[in-house]
């Protein structure tokens, strides 16, 4: 990518995009195209239209999504299909007929089947059942993968696709019911230190193992791909390190430095057993994560304290 190249970063403000957006800058990158969604409404065919034929980007990262945790995926089940259908369909088609020189569309491990081998390989996408809690949301980014791939083989376009596993880290959701497990669990924690409550209840058993990625890692490991990956299929980013509901509760309660109990509503679900990225391809194309767990958890906690303040 020149460091002149117009940049369109789609969802710029989001925890994914936002990331991007920095690791760009800090690379030296300045000419940047950002809307956001009040301004430009992506699930319309005709702003999405207009928006290219007069913007011409030569480079999109494709973040924006509908996204939320296992409560909004499931609760939100039409909304997660269609939304997300529209965004990518939009962007992609539209990416194709405006001539840009390359797309990189992001997705996420729930694309996985939800009893597929661990860890995770990419030849593993359609081989079983996808987890009911999200399968909208999982079969939308199929779809786009699908697209990408299609687009490539049909018409030639450089349209590449990335599958991060569970990211967390600066510009997090924590909205009570829409976010995912750790910045949930974040929020969790802190009101109930500053309510002093005796004890906080986690849904499931805490036994579903889960694999989690700083976000300015994946957003390093997108840049890089941007730069060195040019062919059809996805690519896993994850650290390929996986670590128990339960585990991951103890690890943000002591960050917090909450001292009350923690209980488990075995009557709720688990949601998919484990989910761990086989990450073999990427290290193999020479990239590796660098922000560990604790140390992540650090960070992203006192994003929270400023955000809150």
């Amino acid at each position: 990518m020149d460091r002149s190249a117009k940049i369109y970063i789609a969802g710029h403000r989001g925890m994914v995009g936002s990331a991007i957006h920095r690791k760009l800058q800090k690379e030296g990158f300045s000419n940047f195209i950002t809307r956001t969604s009040d301004t430009l409404d992506l699930r319309s065919q005709q702003q999405t239209a207009e928006f290219f034929a007069q913007e011409k980007p030569d480079y999109i990262f494709l973040a924006a999504a509908k996204v939320g945790g296992i409560v909004a995926n499931n609760t939100y089940r039409a909304e997660f299909l269609y939304d997300n259908l529209q965004i990518q369909n939009n962007v992609i088609h539209n990416a194709y007929l405006n001539g840009v020189k390359k797309l990189m569309f992001l997705g996420s491990s729930c694309i996985y089947p939800k009893m597929a081998p661990q860890p995770l390989k990419e030849e593993y996408l359609l081989t079983g059942l996808l987890e009911p809690t999200n399968e909208p949301y999982a079969i939308a980014k199929i779809a786009g993968i699908k697209m990408c791939d299609a687009y490539r083989a049909q018409y030639g376009s450089n349209f590449i696709s990335v599958m991060p596993t569970n990211l967390y880290g600066f510009n997090d959701n924590y909205h009570p019911q829409n976010s995912h497990v750790l910045p949930a669990l974040i929020r969790r924690f802190h009101e109930a230190k500053e309510q002093g409550l005796p004890e906080v209840t986690i849904w499931g058993t805490g036994s579903p193992m889960r694999e989690f990625l700083f976000a300015d890692d994946l957003a390093e490991a997108c840049y890089y791909l941007m730069q060195n990956y040019n062919e059809e299929g996805l690519v896993n980013i994850g650290t390929g390190h996986d670590i128990s509901i339960k585990d991951l509760a103890m690890l943000i309660k002591n960050v917090i430095g909450y001292s009350g109990e923690i209980k488990f509503d075995t009557t709720k679900p688990d949601g998919t057993p484990r989910k761990l990225m086989d990450v073999s391809k990427l290290h193999n194309k020479g990239w590796k994560h660098t922000v560990e767990l604790p140390e992540g958890i650090k960070m992203a906690y006192q994003d929270f304290l400023a955000k809150q303040a």
